[in-house]
């Protein structure tokens, strides 16, 4: 009992296989297939296999000679009677499948959807060799006129589908053609294919897409070059059933490639307005030459395509005006930046350092990059109101009088005011209350609106410690830079009054190599290799901690001398 299931397992993977290979029109190794299936069932006596073998060896032979048409016939015929005699769904099912492929391979596609619509039904219940796929291919293929040769498995109608998803699904142009080209490609069944879009602008002919080619190298030529050329500006299709035997085809680039071209067709794309707007290039149709219905096949993909590739074309135009207005946008935003350089040598520079430092901060706080970009922009900005200072307190040397720090205050209220003078997209109302929020503390006694704690955007808060640390870490025209350890004393006191203490706390612990990045933003320099591996393991806490300690290891202190040799400006690329 065990042996003879096995024996019927063996037999259904047999046609199983055989079916497989008839999709692929390797008729020979099918009927090999299926032969042995028919012994295998024959010696059961299993009537409803015996019918199956039947049927689809009448549909081998005829597949394999045409001319064999009645005595196939009549071996159906017995395969139907068996399939009868079994009361076997599925033997009728696969009976019906092969009438439903002679009658259209015959061109009797009104008796073929007959019989295909008999075995979808029959399929409903049980298909055992998973033909219902195939059964609904078929009956698409009738449905819209196209030819018997087409293959199931890479079904054409499935490609427009697929093409015409990609019109919402993707808007990016080299995405687009992939898709575009590796779905015709399958539908056509060809082995290379290209996707060429025409640049009226430069009257040339662009893709980087060539399906079998290696190279994803843009593709220009001149639009009245190559078949490509040739259809886009005719209008007429080319069908070439062998590429050697025609003038117009340049075999140069076979003898560069090492490839052999035989079969081509290339057909022009129009849009809804037909107008041509590039070509489609399909090489070496994989079973035969191309035929009307592969010409037929290519106009329809091309109608859903053009849409996509202009709706595309349209989206990357789009990508970049918003990039240049986006280079404008940031140009005028560094103009303004420039702007209160100019008018202070001395601190020329503080407002690309705080960028630097608050965008480092921002990294490590997890913010979304778009908010790190808004941030940026803040950042450059936040002291363009001392436009609006006088030079005598701008750039007094020593202490300023108590009127003249309530002036400099003013600094922060007008660069508010000249921020909101800017056309205030959502997006700029939040730079602006950044940048105008960078003097607020955290206990509230800052300015200009007294806002406190959570009140100050997470910006603002961010912008407020990068500025304090720069400003003490900077030469002014009354003093040096802080000692290290001062600035750090500074900033650890003001945690949870001046400054969001979690802030303080994740800034001194950014790697000491990053600040050191920033110090040396201005004058471009580097830090050594085997220097930056070392001080990437310290921060500034670290800094802090050795340099308050009583007690330092001589490798703590060299640690301290290398960071603050960095931070002075006395160490220089070379020293050691």
């Amino acid at each position: 009992m065990a042996e003879s299931i096995l024996k019927t397992e063996e037999a259904q993977n047999l046609i199983r296989e055989g079916l497989r290979l008839i999709d692929e029109k390797i008729y020979a190794d099918a009927k090999v297939c299926v032969e042995k299936a028919y012994e295998i069932f024959k010696t059961d006596k299993d009537t409803e296999g015996v019918s199956i073998c039947l049927s689809l060896i009448g549909f081998l032979n005829y597949s394999v000679d045409k001319n064999c048409y009645e005595s196939a016939a009549a071996l159906i015929h017995d395969g139907t009677y068996m399939a009868q005699r079994a009361n076997s769904d599925t033997a009728l099912l696969i009976n019906e499948v092969v009438l439903g492929n002679m009658n259209f391979s015959e061109d009797n596609k009104d008796v073929a959807l007959i019989h295909y619509n008999n075995a979808l039904k029959l399929s409903a219940p049980d298909d055992k060799y998973s033909l219902a796929d195939t059964i609904n291919t078929r009956i698409r293929q009738l449905q819209n006129n196209m030819d018997y040769s087409l293959p199931t498995k890479s079904d054409p109608l499935v490609s427009l589908v697929k093409i015409s998803r990609s019109i919402t699904a993707l808007t990016d142009i080299d995405d687009l053609l992939r898709v575009i080209a590796e779905e015709t490609k399958n539908a056509i069944q060809a082995d290379r294919c290209s996707v060429f879009l025409w640049d009226k602008d430069t009257d040339e002919l662009w893709s980087k897409v060539a399906l079998g080619l290696e190279s994803s190298k843009e593709i220009r030529f001149p639009a009245d070059k190559g078949l490509a050329g040739y259809v886009v500006k005719t209008g007429e299709p080319i069908n070439i059933i062998e590429a050697y035997n025609d003038p117009r085809f340049n075999p140069e680039i076979d003898k560069q490639t090492g490839y052999r071209t035989k079969t081509i067709l290339c057909m022009p794309i129009t849009n809804n307005n037909r107008e041509i707007i590039g070509a489609f290039q399909v090489i070496n149709k994989i079973d035969g030459v191309f035929t009307k219905n592969d010409e037929d096949l290519l106009v329809a993909i091309g109608g859903s395509a053009s849409i996509a590739l202009e709706n595309a074309q349209l989206f990357d135009k789009q990508l970049q005006m918003y990039h240049e207005q986006k280079l404008l946008f940031e140009s005028f935003i560094n103009t303004l930046a420039m702007s209160i350089d100019a008018r202070d040598k001395i601190t020329a520079g503080h407002s690309t350092r705080v960028r630097l430092y608050s965008t480092l901060l921002a990294h490590e706080v997890g913010m979304e990059p778009k908010e790190i970009s808004l941030l940026e922009k803040a950042a450059t900005l936040h002291d363009i109101g001392k436009i609006g200072i006088r030079d005598s307190v701008l750039q007094k040397d020593g202490k300023l009088t108590d009127e003249e720090y309530k002036h400099i205050q003013e600094h922060v209220r007008i660069t508010h005011n000249i921020l909101n003078q800017i056309y205030m997209s959502p997006d700029f109302r939040i730079i602006t209350e950044m940048a105008c929020s960078h003097h607020e503390k955290w206990d509230g006694t800052g300015y200009y609106r007294h806002l406190k704690g959570e009140e100050i955007t997470l910006g603002g808060r961010i912008l407020a410690v990068a500025d304090v640390f720069d400003a003490i870490t900077s030469k002014r025209h009354y003093r040096d830079k802080m000692p290290i350890i001062n600035v750090i004393d500074i900033l650890l006191k003001g945690a949870g009054s001046h400054f969001d203490k979690n802030l303080v706390d994740v800034f001194l612990s950014i790697p000491v190599n990053k600040i050191i990045h920033v110090f040396l933003s201005e004058t471009r320099g580097k830090i050594e290799p085997k220097e930056e591996v070392i001080l990437s393991k310290f921060n500034l806490l670290d800094i802090y901690r050795i340099g308050t300690s009583q007690v330092t290891s001589e490798d703590e202190k060299k640690i301290f001398d290398m960071f603050n040799a960095y931070y002075t400006g006395t160490k220089t690329r070379g020293d050691n």
